[in-house]
């Protein structure tokens, strides 16, 4: 016995259509990604057309001599990396320098992301006049910046000539003060427990607290930023089970803003090694201005190789703090 089934015309009409395509919308995400590239297309286009030809020129200079001829053209000779080796073993200002410009990099760094977290921690506190303190940390970044940065060099160059002709007895006295203080300060922190190694890093740091401060403002407000996107039910809840401050400071606030020290700590690097007072880009410069035959060629192996040491040390750091950074899920 056969079974007839009768069809709706309308199905068996749509039966024999190609299937209707529905149009994709973007989501959130792709949205947010395509107006990132529209923002950052500026610097894109910059970076193709201006920065792309420097470095190469640069890259080109240290591994080739330029000739100029009297007819105004250019004849480059390779020479592979004579350059380099004359800057290493030639140029015993430049190794040196660098050394010792790693040695303060490795007490400048630990200082300043310290200074700043303590900082901000102390500015997102309720207080009077919160607004106001905050200006006043972050205005040293304003301050020294371009030629403001070149007036207080000098007028610190002027200062320092002026003491010398002031006579070695102000000398005498101030260095004998900072001494008295830094035994002060030793006295103190090892009465307290501290092992020795410790406390001379204490009193360098006290020592060069202008500086720290001077250098701090960014990251500042950096942690700033961090410590206010914590919400505020993760602190009521530890104050409902009982923790006090310090226990709330290490298990909630200081995990929540290790990607912050991750950020510092790689900006910190790069704002210290490309500062016009650091030594290493002094002697890269003073090199490049000599009148010694072949200066810019090897001034431009220096920068090359100043900039692989960066590189490697803000992979090396990063690579390191990675492991101990604790990243919020949003789920």
């Amino acid at each position: 016995m056969t079974e007839q089934v009768k069809l709706n015309p309308q199905t068996s009409a749509a039966a024999g259509k190609a299937p209707v395509k529905k149009k994709k919308i973007a989501s959130l995400d792709r949205r947010k990604a395509r107006a990132g590239w529209i923002f950052v297309l500026p610097f894109v286009i910059g970076f193709v057309l201006v920065y792309i030809p420097i470095i190469y020129e640069a890259l080109s200079y240290s591994f080739f001599n330029y000739s100029y001829l009297e007819n105004g053209a250019v004849v480059k000779e390779f020479v592979g990396f004579t350059h380099y080796s004359t800057a290493l073993f030639a140029e015993a200002d430049f190794v040196q320098t660098l050394l010792t410009g790693l040695g303060e990099m490795a007490f400048d760094i630990p200082a300043i992301l310290i200074f700043s977290l303590f900082i901000a921690v102390i500015l997102n506190q309720k207080m009077a006049g919160r607004a106001v303190f905050r200006a006043i940390f972050f205005l040293p970044v304003v301050v020294s910046t371009g030629m403001m940065e070149s007036i207080l060099s000098s007028s610190y160059s002027a200062g320092s000539e002026a003491m010398e002709l002031g006579g070695a007895e102000s000398a005498t006295e101030k260095l004998a003060s900072s001494l008295a203080l830094e035994q002060l300060l030793m006295s103190v922190f090892e009465s307290l427990g501290f092992g020795v190694g410790l406390v001379e890093y204490i009193v360098q740091m006290v020592a060069e607290i202008a500086s720290i401060v001077n250098r701090s403002g960014v990251q500042i407000l950096i942690f700033l930023a961090s410590l206010q996107s914590i919400s505020p039910a993760i602190y009521e809840s530890c104050q409902i089970d009982g923790a006090t401050s310090w226990e709330t400071f290490w298990k909630i606030t200081f995990p929540m803003v290790t990607p912050m020290i991750l950020v510092n700590g790689v900006y910190t690097i790069i704002d210290s090694f490309t500062t016009d007072s650091n030594s290493v880009m002094r002697v890269i410069g003073e090199t490049y201005g000599s009148s010694t035959k072949g200066a810019p060629h090897v001034s431009a192996a220096m920068g090359w190789m100043y900039f692989l040491v960066v590189m490697l040390i803000v992979g090396l750091i990063a690579a390191i703090m990675s492991a101990f950074v604790f990243y919020q899920r949003r789920d």
